[in-house]
């Protein structure tokens, strides 16, 4: 036992800068949700979350009774689930779709381009697709308008919102699953494709009986990752990207929280918001945590 700690204890204090900055930015903050049930008052100095008066549950209870509170639940959940949907599917197929090519070159080519934009902040890719959606000099609605018809808000019209946040969602992100993916496909033993193609079987045959079962189990975790940011969705994203006008459709949690505690000093309102929202995430990633354990024998730890 000690032989094995002294053999281990640079290891243990390689860990201490990341516990560190766990401690600081992810459980410290942690104590101001105490915030959620008082009548919080930032002017109280030092003691200021003892000195605020207790309420209870009457911030989640105001919350409830809000008109927009239904509305901006259905919304994150609904953009959450198509960019869940998509993040898996698009990345997936593409991926596959890679895995055949057999110019090792344009192979590496094409992953480059794919990869790029994970790496750019939504800042950046905001203006980027303000500029390209612009419905007064964007090159889609230039291609539009040459084609007779009208120019499309895409950002301002409650009915595309959704798409345009979805289809930027997958521009962005779909490089990191992908990568994910191809590496699943590379460790799938050969012998069944020889086995398969002795047999006769074609492309189809092979990805539906043996690339899509042996990707089973990646499949599996990269949804149950996924599940437990299904009360996220994008705010970097929504925030850059939406206005008052596509708030019906593209309003979420976590912009709903930046607006009352951030611009209109509910702060109290705000967290109890951000906790109500952690509470059920919780409850999310613990149901398909239990579900990929019952249903696909598939499990994390």
């Amino acid at each position: 036992m000690q032989s094995s700690l002294k053999r281990e204890l640079p290891l243990h204090i390689l860990m201490i800068p990341a516990l560190a900055v766990l401690l600081v930015f992810n459980y410290l903050p942690m104590v101001g949700i105490v915030i959620a049930f008082q009548d919080f008052i930032p002017s109280t100095g030092l003691g200021l979350f003892f000195k605020s008066d207790w309420v209870g549950l009457e911030n989640f209870r105001y919350i409830l009774s809000m008109s927009d509170t239904k509305r901006i639940l259905i919304n994150t959940i609904v953009i959450a689930i198509y960019k869940i949907v998509a993040g898996i599917t698009v990345p997936l197929v593409l991926a596959l779709m890679l895995n055949e090519l057999k110019s090792k070159i344009f192979k590496k080519i094409t992953q480059t381009i794919v990869y790029i934009p994970f790496f750019l902040s939504w800042v950046i890719l905001s203006g980027i697709l303000i500029d390209i959606l612009s419905p007064s000099d964007g090159i889609v609605n230039r291609m539009i308008t040459a084609l007779g018809h009208d120019p499309i808000y895409f950002l301002g019209d409650p009915d595309r919102i959704r798409g345009v946040l979805v289809v930027s969602n997958i521009w962005k992100e779909m490089g990191y699953n992908m990568v994910i993916f191809l590496a699943a496909l590379t460790s799938i033993d050969p012998t069944p494709y020889e086995a398969a193609r002795v047999d006769g079987a074609g492309k189809w045959k092979q990805l539906t009986y043996i690339t899509l079962p042996s990707m089973k189990p990646i499949i599996i975790l990269v949804t149950v990752l996924s599940l437990g940011n299904v009360l996220n969705a994008g705010f970097d994203q929504i925030f850059n990207l939406y206005s008052p006008i596509v708030y019906e459709k593209a309003d979420i949690i976590d912009t709903f929280v930046y607006r009352i505690g951030m611009l209109q000093l509910q702060y109290s309102v705000a967290t109890a918001v951000g906790l109500l929202k952690s509470v059920v995430s919780l409850i999310f990633i613990s149901t398909s945590f239990y579900l990929a354990k019952r249903f696909a024998n598939y499990r994390l730890f």
